[in-house]
């Protein structure tokens, strides 16, 4: 009878044990990925803004050598990540190839121009800024005329802005109840065995000695839970880079070791707070109100 009642003690303990590091891990995993979410969120927004293009026209006239100091002139800006020299003649190719048919053979001659394909920086993509080099542009006589998507600009540059914002509120709403539910399966295991802390008490032991093994107990139960976490963070990292490698999502190796550091940190603080508290409520229960 003892055997049997021992083996059902320890499946009970066992399945306690397994639900907090479930629940750990899922937790841990979850913060896990909104901690890289709102690490690359600039970088995502900052790759859309990128991918605007301002087009600049030259006049017929312009020559070679205007073209090549042109682009020696955006090389050395600081505002610009990346430029093309297009000429009429490849611009006339990649409209027949829109449109399936070549229209210079009923137009007789190219009235297409040469030009420069550029890609602002981020920090560059806002109405004032691209106003200022818009108008630096503009200075020199041999360019036509400057074209890119102005409402484009203003719509990026005022939904990011919002979209920050409730990234943030979310963010902060998640890592509560996250912390939260930690909190919530420590206090669970604790209460199983709060018999065993009244008893303890009881035949004189100390508050700190009873304590102890229970939060090096919960600790190892977190270690173990973010390890996982982190384990499964780094397969969901590699499976994204992968994936789509234009995001260069672990590039920033720094940021990456950061974030799973900080999911190892997070489970052994909850854990060791959780069940610092919850052993401390039991300790301080009269024997009559643990029923």
């Amino acid at each position: 009878m003892s055997s049997s009642f021992e083996k059902f003690q320890k499946r009970r303990l066992i399945s306690s044990y397994f639900s907090v590091v479930l629940s750990m891990f899922l937790v841990l995993f979850l913060l896990g990925i909104l901690g890289f979410f709102v690490i690359n969120s600039k970088k995502l927004s900052d790759d859309f803004k990128e991918e605007i293009v301002m087009t600049v026209f030259f006049k017929n006239e312009a020559t070679d050598s205007t073209m090549v100091a042109f682009g020696q002139e955006l090389k050395a800006a600081t505002f610009v990540k990346s430029s093309d020299y297009v000429t009429k003649e490849q611009a006339a190719k990649m409209h027949t190839d829109i449109i399936g048919e070549d229209f210079m053979t009923f137009l007789g001659a190219n009235p297409l121009q040469n030009s420069y394909d550029i890609h602002l920086k981020a920090d560059y993509i806002d109405t004032e800024n691209i106003r200022k080099i818009e108008s630096r542009f503009l200075a020199n006589d041999m360019i036509a005329d400057i074209v890119y998507d102005k409402q484009l600009v203003s719509l990026v540059n005022d939904n990011i802005k919002k979209v920050s914002m409730w990234i943030l509120i979310i963010s902060g709403i998640l890592a509560l109840i996250a912390v939260l539910l930690i909190n919530s399966s420590m206090r669970l295991s604790i209460y199983s065995n709060r018999f065993i802390i009244k008893t303890m008490q009881m035949v004189g032991a100390t508050k700190s000695f009873i304590r102890k093994p229970f939060i090096w107990r919960s600790i190892r139960l977190g270690v173990i839970g973010a390890v996982l976490a982190i384990i499964a963070l780094i397969g969901t990292l590699i499976y994204i880079d992968n994936s789509w490698p234009s995001l260069n999502i672990l590039e920033d190796q720094l940021m990456v070791a950061l974030v799973l550091l900080g999911v190892l940190a997070v489970g052994i603080l909850i854990t060791w707070v959780s069940t610092f508290f919850a052993t401390q409520k039991y300790l301080n229960l009269r024997t009559d109100d643990l029923y």
